[in-house]
């Protein structure tokens, strides 16, 4: 347990624990293990031919330079989502928040980037999602981007009629008919896990009422602007930061979530092949893999916002890949992550399954190898091209680009049972 108990010591072992797991470091630590493990052969489910990674790392720069030419590459952000189809629906909100103060256009921002980002979940192969302005269809995270900006610019999170924003009481009077109808679900075009979704904005409402400390009176995302200032006195603010009060602010709202010291650790999976540190108390999660996929696809589509009102944010690397199946599909369909067994590919997985697992810390390992192969091939430094440019460039896009070279609907090539929190 010797990484996080050092400067901590007031803290109890079980809550220095939950404060470790809430790290990114820790994600890379475990993951690292588990990484390891696999370069040993010793892991169940998968192997991994690092001869690949350059050309991997070939195969993702080909897409950054098609995509982005000159190199400029934006973070990798809910904020591309929303314009999908070619269409600068960010222009349209701007215009939509002009009269307002700065000060509270970065807080709608931020309402709108909460609630989009925690709808992001799996949509499933057929769902689509038709624009009635443009006519344009839209699929998965572009189509779920779409209609949650469209369902949030009607006022579908709001507890008054004329506010544009989100809201504790609006989002715990959020109906499944409401959802339903802003996503267009019927029973010709279902979504996974609407349910889950609804649920989650409901719990996600009552998180807000009980925490004004970090989201104001009203209880609203764009409450975490206020906080987020105050932690960056000289106008520095790093990114982990952001994502701290991420976890801190919405850790409550996953259901079902392994707990430590009565804390619900979210996005965080047990694999059995990691060492139990010889602690007599094994709840005390060497066990235990974080992720937080989610909260940090959130903190990183939190940065642009801040950034807007002249905050600088530093250590962007501190942040992970994202460990879900576009990049973790990348790996697998160019073959530098290999399966063992056939059940990997045949069978669907839970995400509390040790494929899963295995799949995912994978992932965040290859993920930083990739982007370092990149910048040492293009002589680029960490700060020109940070991590989360090589995802947006990138992983993601190349990982769905061979996904739908491979297979009907570009479906990951592993198959998730998705309750609509993770992925």
């Amino acid at each position: 347990m010797g990484h996080f108990d050092s400067g901590i010591s007031n803290l109890t072992l079980e809550q220095a624990a939950v404060r470790y797991l809430r790290s990114t470091e820790a994600i890379r630590e475990r993951c690292g293990q588990l990484f390891e493990l696999c370069l040993q052969d010793r892991l169940a489910y998968f192997r991994c031919d690092l001869e690949r990674l350059g050309s991997v790392a070939d195969y993702v720069t080909q897409e950054i330079q098609t995509n982005y030419p000159d190199w400029q590459v934006p973070f990798h952000s809910r904020w591309r989502h929303f314009q999908a189809g070619g269409v600068d629906r960010l222009a349209q909100l701007d215009q939509k928040l002009a009269h307002l103060p700065s000060l509270e256009q970065a807080r709608v921002k931020f309402d709108l980037a909460v609630m989009s980002v925690l709808l992001d979940a799996g949509a499933g192969a057929t769902w689509t999602y038709r624009e009635t302005e443009t006519g344009q269809t839209f699929q998965r995270s572009e189509g779920l981007a779409v209609a949650s900006y469209h369902l949030f610019l009607d006022v579908g999170f709001a507890s008054q009629p004329d506010q544009l924003r989100g809201d504790a009481v609006g989002l715990q009077q959020l109906t499944l008919e409401t959802l339903a109808n802003g996503f267009q679900v019927t029973a010709a075009n279902s979504l996974v896990g609407l349910e889950g979704r609804l649920q989650l904005m409901q719990q996600l409402g009552r998180v807000l009422a009980r925490s004004p400390e970090l989201f104001g009176e009203l209880g609203r995302p764009g409450g975490l602007v206020d906080y987020l200032l105050l932690q960056a006195p000289q106008g520095k603010l790093p990114a982990h930061t952001v994502f701290e009060a991420v976890l801190l602010g919405f850790s409550e709202i996953w259901p079902g979530r392994t707990t430590l010291a009565g804390v619900n650790l979210g996005d965080v999976w047990r694999h059995s092949g990691l060492p139990n540190s010889g602690s007599p108390n094994p709840d005390l999660g060497s066990q235990l893999v974080p992720f937080h996929k989610l909260s940090q696809w959130l903190t990183y589509s939190l940065l642009e916002p801040l950034q807007d009102l002249g905050l600088e944010i530093t250590d962007l690397d501190q942040l992970t890949g994202l460990a879900e199946y576009r990049n973790g599909g990348l790996c697998l369909d160019l073959g530098l992550l290999q399966p063992k067994q056939a059940i990997v590919l045949s069978e669907p997985h839970a995400p509390s399954s040790e494929v899963i697992v295995e799949w995912r810390a994978l992932t965040v390992v290859l993920l930083d190898q990739i982007a370092a192969t990149i910048r040492q091939r293009q002589n680029l430094t960490a700060a020109e091209l940070p991590l989360a440019k090589v995802l947006e460039g990138g992983t993601w896009a190349a990982g769905r680009r061979i996904a739908a070279s491979l297979r009907p609907n570009g479906e990951p090539p592993i198959r998730i049972v998705s309750d609509g929190t993770v992925f």
